[in-house]
């Protein structure tokens, strides 16, 4: 249970400092937008 919380943790962090940054915020987004894309087919 500690462990799973640790990794929910770190990716949430991360995840925020990502998105904090507009270049990368856009570049996620659009790697997001094309893996849906490739699941839909």
């Amino acid at each position: 249970m500690n462990r799973k919380k640790l990794m929910m943790t770190t990716v949430a962090l991360g995840a925020a400092y990502l998105l904090r940054n507009d270049k990368s915020r856009k570049k996620i987004m659009n790697q997001f937008q094309s893996l849906a894309e490739k699941s839909r087919r």
